[in-house]
């Protein structure tokens, strides 16, 4: 019997009813006639059925448009070339600012912000929120944005970074963001590409106890995209006093001196095709240039009501917090919330300052309900001894003033999530928490697999594939594999979320060598490979309604391959990460004798020294509970290791450094100097 056969957490009866995933069931057996007899049956219509399941989540989840579609799908059986809802019209921001037209949500909440200093707690209703939206749309089209125009914000998680995202798709003009810890010539690969109308930069912001001013890459910034002054839009940060950089227009002079005689309640929401570009995200860029990623606003709307409602279960009555910055897609996808009538918090600042269990404080104060944030800051959590069902039970809190947490779903994201962090999570942040791992990314601007309030968490597992999306894993010649076989996760069917495309691709070349080339040959009309290395799980229990769950094991293009076999590199972090003296490690494979040999690197915790018995100690740890080909040939001891600017290890910049490779967008790391420590090491040099 494994481990998988006992579930970590199950909903109890009164949660599945509740939820709004078994609302929708029900509602669609209503309307429609079927009968699901459990989330497969669900999942298999909804990849089957694709025309009538996104009509229905269209239908379910209230979307706003001024024209119905003429028809849903359209070519569908092309990847890419589907065409969705041809002929509707529709407003993204008017989708997301919908409560404020409710009178029983004006004055709620609608975004909480919260940063390093308590003091600067703000908060907007959503009747605030739609006033301050409509003055900065009115101040834009004044300007001179219109439809099809880009605006770019250079900006940390504040309120004004989401009214500017807001305004700017009220008129149809694509919104992109970077956050303002990346360096200039990271900021220049993407925004210089796109060339925007608008520029949004903070002046500042604050991070670990110290004030960063932003003032002279903000100038550079401007000089380099040719911008005249108006054109350049500064926002002081809260808490902060920073001079705006010559040659800007501050962010309240831009929205009065542009002031038209209009209604402060008054937005002109440009009622645009289903595929209007909307967002221009990137990719990490850390093999070259960063890709320009556009996505549509219909798809994004529908995928992101489907996960945030259905598998996310967010309700008007929630509180929900991601902990993101504006240069991940996690904040888009917290920011849809707004449709849902939610409370948002957006926070800025270090996780860990001043003291490691700072969010969780936070989430006891502000009723957060929903927490999301990344696999990493779980695994940091508790490698601080950290527990905050322990440190926030309600005795303890009312000597303090304060109250328990009350959060009730924890999603986690970024990287895979180790099985260990699954026993954390319930030992020492709640016994009744829906965990949901969930994997997609900026690609999709969503989910491929995530969460459902219906199911059990099983140890080490996302709970399904998501609904409407057709996963699978292929090995190498496209043949679908069975449960436990590991291999590419790919989506055999076309989606709405996909992109529209790629900034300047004319052809559509660079889209298409980016996911469907990989299984060009056994699939022509298209099959879109992702890059992750999985597997699918097998039912734990068919006959009571449980599905079948994945495993990621990691990036395909950072498998190792030692003997030919294919190892992910989560199946080592898992291992090594338990150990107490590691804090956190890397493993590349590095040609060797003919063959790949699998190096680790490990960040030590407390000061420790790599020795002899402690390597020895992992390479027991990795063989016991893995193979002898996971076990490394080289363990090596540095003191930091690179990311990206949103947390993610880079693999594939390591293993470039060590085989004498260039890399060729060292500013798209969080890091970069970390590189030095994989040059030259002549522990590589030999057996």
């Amino acid at each position: 019997m494994t481990e998988q056969q006992h579930p970590l957490w199950t909903p109890c009866a009164g949660r599945r009813t509740a939820s709004q995933m078994q609302g929708f069931i029900n509602w669609l057996e209503r309307t429609s006639g079927h009968r699901f007899s459990d989330y497969d049956d669900l999942h298999l219509w909804s990849t089957h059925e694709r025309e009538d399941f996104w009509q229905a989540i269209w239908d379910y989840c209230d979307v706003i448009a001024s024209h119905e579609a003429t028809a849903v799908l359209s070519d569908g059986d092309k990847m890419p070339g589907a065409r969705w809802f041809e002929g509707a019209r529709l407003n993204f921001a008017e989708n997301l600012l919908a409560p404020a037209q409710n009178p029983a949500f004006r004055n709620k909440a609608a975004l909480v912000f919260r940063n390093e200093d308590p003091a600067q707690r703000r908060s907007l209703t959503y009747a605030e929120l739609y006033s301050q939206v409509a003055q900065l749309a009115q101040a834009m089209r004044a300007a001179g944005v219109e439809a099809g125009d880009r605006v770019a914000a250079f900006m940390p998680n504040v309120p004004e970074t989401v009214i500017t995202m807001l305004a700017a798709a009220s008129i149809g003009a694509l919104f992109s963001s970077c956050s303002p810890d990346f360096g200039l010539q990271g900021v220049l690969d993407r925004f210089g590409q796109i060339q925007p109308k608008l520029l949004i930069a903070t002046q500042g912001y604050l991070y670990a106890g110290k004030t960063i001013d932003c003032g002279e890459r903000v100038a550079a910034i401007r000089d380099a995209l040719q911008l005249p002054p108006q054109q350049l839009i500064s926002v002081p940060y809260p808490g902060l006093t920073l001079s705006k950089p010559q040659g800007s227009v501050s962010w309240q002079d831009f929205i009065t001196s542009s002031q038209q005689q209009w209604s402060e309640d008054d937005i002109e929401f440009a009622q645009l095709p289903f595929d209007q570009p909307l967002y221009i995200l990137y990719s990490s860029g850390t093999t070259g240039v960063p890709k320009c990623i556009v996505h549509g606003a219909g798809g994004t709307l529908l995928q992101h009501q489907k996960e945030l409602r259905l598998h996310t279960d967010v309700r008007a009555d929630d509180v929900l917090f991601y902990f993101t910055t504006c240069g991940w897609m996690m904040w888009n996808w917290l920011v849809s919330g707004l449709a849902t009538g939610a409370t948002l918090v957006l926070f800025d600042g270090s996780p860990f300052h001043p003291a490691p269990d700072v969010l969780w404080k936070m989430a006891a104060e502000e009723g957060i309900t929903i927490f999301g944030t990344s696999a990493k800051y779980l695994s940091a959590l508790e490698k601080a001894g950290i527990k905050p069902a322990q440190a926030h039970l309600q005795q303890h809190l009312q000597q303090q003033q304060g109250k328990p947490h009350k959060v009730r779903t924890l999603l986690s994201t970024g990287s895979p999530l180790a099985h260990e962090s699954f026993d954390y999570v319930y030992r020492d942040i709640g016994v009744d928490i829906a965990l949901c791992s969930i994997s997609g990314g900026t690609d999709i601007i969503s989910c491929f697999a995530l969460g459902n309030p219906l199911l059990p968490v099983y140890r080490g597992e996302l709970q399904c594939a998501g609904l409407g999306m057709a996963v699978e894993i292929w090995d190498d010649e496209g043949r679908a594999l069975a449960p436990g076989e590991k291999g590419e996760l790919v989506c055999t069917r076309a989606f709405p979320s996909m992109p529209v495309g790629f900034w300047n691709d004319p052809d559509g070349q660079k889209y298409h060598d980016a996911y469907f080339s990989r299984y060009s040959a056994q699939k022509p009309d298209g099959v879109w490979a992702h890059g992750d290395y999985a597997e699918r799980v097998a039912h734990h229990g068919k006959d009571s309604g449980e599905t079948a769950g994945l495993v990621i094991h990691g990036r395909s293009d950072a498998v190792l391959n030692p003997g030919g076999v294919r190892i992910g590199t989560a199946e080592i972090y898992r291992q090594v990460e338990q150990l107490d003296e590691v804090l956190e490690s890397l493993a590349i494979g590095q040609p060797w004798a003919g063959d790949v040999r699998v190096v680790l690197f490990v960040v030590l915790n407390n000061g420790q020294t790599l020795d002899d018995a402690l390597r020895d100690k992992i390479r027991s740890q990795i063989r016991s509970h893995c193979t002898p080909r996971h076990v490394p040939a080289k363990i090596i001891q540095v003191a930091e290791l690179p990311r990206t600017i949103s947390g993610k290890l880079v693999e594939l910049a390591v293993r470039n450094v060590v085989q004498g490779l260039p890399v060729n967008n060292t500013d798209a790391l969080k890091n970069p100097e970390a590189l030095q420590y994989f040059r030259d090491l002549e522990e590589l040099q030999h057996d």
